[in-house]
């Protein structure tokens, strides 16, 4: 991406002089426009996505008017991030103020962690569990991955490292089951928050998406989390519009951001749901959650 706008700011700059005091016409900007569209798609950025800040970009420069002193190519990557921008931007998820709310009514908030094969749903949770503990909130994890014994182990690896209780049944249970007896701990201890694993379906597998509405059906979660990869690319903008439909997705975490090269997934991931980015992993300890912002994402793009 780095790349990317240093040709952008070349393919500019070489008609910065003639097009001063007037405004850009379409056969102006065609050639910058190719290559930021190349560059986007190259980047992992969804098609329709890439259309968009295209659009968007062609609108803002062809009705703009350059004076004499004004820089062309710095105002270029301006409007370019601000296209970049607008895609990131919907309504923010008010987390520990559900969070806050829902301990003043004395019942405990239940978040239900979905996603694909490998994501990092388990190191997820125990760094969400983590953040909410800091935060002075208690947690109680729901092992509700009952197809997978290694899954519960890891689950209570990190149950024991945060020193927080875990709820599992013997493999093969009914998963619903299991976030459903969580909640009544949760009720019963007085605890604020319920988290909630549950198996990596791969979206296409039909028996477990029917699952997951039965879970959600018959737990009734506050907020349902989609956990994402940031170098699956194209692939994760599938996967959130098919688990959106059969859960009702509330926000967006995507892991393995420190090292996703090509910032493609969250560009797209986030337009193409009209869901927020809740949380970026940036790592593997569990201090390595952080806030998302559009400004940030958009400024480490930009300034590598």
């Amino acid at each position: 991406m780095i790349q990317l706008f240093d040709n952008l700011k070349n393919r500019v700059s070489r008609f910065t002089k003639q097009i001063a005091g007037r405004s850009l016409s379409e056969k102006d900007v065609q050639d910058v426009l190719d290559d930021l569209e190349m560059g986007l798609l190259e980047s992992d950025v969804a098609v329709e996505v890439t259309d968009k800040i295209i659009e968007d970009t062609r609108k803002a420069l062809t009705e703009t008017s350059f004076g004499v002193t004004d820089s062309v190519p710095r105002k270029a990557k301006e409007t370019v991030k601000t296209a970049i921008q607008d895609t990131l931007q919907t309504d923010q998820f008010p987390f520990l103020e559900e969070v806050e709310r829902a301990r003043s009514e004395g019942r405990p908030y239940v978040i239900l962690f979905v996603g694909y094969n490998g994501t990092g749903k388990t190191t997820t949770i125990g760094k969400v569990a983590h953040l909410l503990m800091k935060k002075g909130y208690s947690c109680v994890i729901a092992a509700s991955d009952t197809y997978r014994a290694a899954a519960i182990e890891q689950l209570q690896y990190h149950a024991d490292r945060l020193g927080i209780k875990m709820v599992k049944h013997k493999r093969g249970s009914d998963s619903a089951a299991v976030v459903y007896d969580a909640r009544q701990h949760a009720r019963s201890k007085g605890i604020d928050v319920v988290l909630a694993d549950t198996a990596g379906r791969v979206h296409t597998n039909i028996n477990l998406m029917d699952e997951m509405r039965k879970i959600v059906r018959v737990n009734s979660p506050d907020a349902v989390f989609f956990v994402g990869d940031a170098l699956a690319g194209n692939d994760i903008v599938q996967q959130v519009r098919e688990f959106n439909e059969t859960c009702d997705i509330d926000a967006i975490i995507l892991t393995k951001i420190d090292a996703d090269v090509k910032g493609g997934a969250a560009v797209s991931v986030s337009h193409t749901a009209d869901r927020p980015i809740l949380f970026v992993g940036t790592g593997q300890g569990y201090e390595d959650l952080q806030e998302f912002s559009a400004d940030w994402f958009v400024d480490r793009i930009f300034e590598g």
